[in-house]
């Protein structure tokens, strides 16, 4: 029923539904003060009556603002159980294939394009869970952690693992191929592929997988001239190093690992009038602490071997509807 590219409920549908005006809250951006805490909420919270309530933002709304992304030409890649690319936009653009979403973002009269992942993070804690046994116990000996210690082993295998592939779609994919059918898979083994080279395929698979939403952010014409990391795979410096190649573009980490939870407090700090405006906000909260330049020799091998995981996922397409069928009927 809304209406995104302008921002206010759409009465284009509210008439085509018989929807009337009033069953409908009113709208008010991330940074407008929509009302106050009641008194009988400040009991109940804890908090003082009359704090003023501001309109907030959605998760990854709020982790764009707590990483920097208000600005075009930067892109967010959040890396948590699933895996979000996030770019922000001065004009309403939208993918003609749906592939991904384009929202309203937090600093007014902009718009961010995302596309998810459902299985980013949470595909390399399945490989930990299921595979990495012995490299859990060689963590525990040594009181390192397993996935430090997964990282260490892929970053042994040079890049494209020696022709081996991994695929993250465990649980069905969300962007690009919007299926509930898609399959993970591993592909290209061969006699020489040891547990290192699984390791270093499943990193890669998820990375490709987050650069398919990168590519439909490049197909809009949007800039992209800096990508910010945050979630836990910015914590791992051989994944940072890995997403640069895999993008092709700079990686920035900042000063907040935290995005979301700063974002918020952000938006708050502008509604209260602490900042005049949420860019000025941003750009005196949020810093660049590093950067990682993608390596040219890595970043042709990689372009070869993300043509392969999507002319991989096309051969296979066919073979992952029949088996979702087939384990439906049974």
């Amino acid at each position: 029923l809304f209406d995104v590219s302008h921002r206010l409920w759409s009465e284009e549908m509210l008439q085509a539904f018989s929807i009337p005006r009033e069953w409908l809250p009113s709208v008010s951006g991330s940074t407008e003060v929509s009302g106050k805490i009641a008194p009988h909420a400040a009991e109940d919270t804890g908090l003082v009556a009359g704090t003023p309530v501001a309109g907030g933002g959605a998760d990854n709304a709020c982790g764009a603002v707590g990483s920097g992304v208000v600005k075009n030409g930067r892109v967010l890649a959040s890396i948590g159980t699933s895996g979000v690319v996030l770019a922000h936009s001065d004009v309403f653009q939208v993918d003609a294939g749906m592939r991904a979403h384009t929202f309203c973002h937090s600093v007014p009269s902009t718009w961010y394009v995302m596309g998810v992942i459902l299985m980013a993070g949470g595909a390399l804690r399945w490989f930990k869970d299921t595979f990495g046994q012995n490299s859990q116990e060689r963590a525990r000996s040594i009181g390192a952690d397993a996935y430090d210690m997964i990282s260490a082993e892929a970053e042994k295998i040079p890049p494209g693992a020696e022709g081996l592939q991994f695929l993250p779609y465990l649980i069905g994919e969300r962007t690009p191929h919007q299926t509930a059918s898609a399959r993970a898979s591993f592909v290209g083994a061969t006699i020489r592929h040891t547990h290192e080279h699984f390791a270093r395929a499943v990193f890669e698979g998820i990375t490709f997988a987050m650069r398919d939403s990168l590519e439909i952010i490049k197909s809009l014409g949007i800039p992209i001239e800096q990508i910010r990391l945050t979630g836990g795979g910015a914590r791992s410096k051989f994944w940072r190093r890995l997403q640069a190649d895999i993008y092709g573009q700079e990686i920035a980490m900042v000063n907040s690992t935290e995005g979301p939870a700063l974002g918020a407090a952000v938006i708050a700090c502008v509604a209260s009038g602490i900042f005049e405006n949420l860019v000025e906000a941003v750009e005196r909260v949020v810093k660049v602490t590093e950067t990682t330049e993608p390596d040219a020799r890595n970043v042709e091998r990689y372009n070869q071997s993300y043509e392969l995981f999507r002319e991989t996922y096309s051969s296979l397409e066919p073979v992952y509807t029949k088996m979702h069928q087939q384990s439906n009927a049974n």
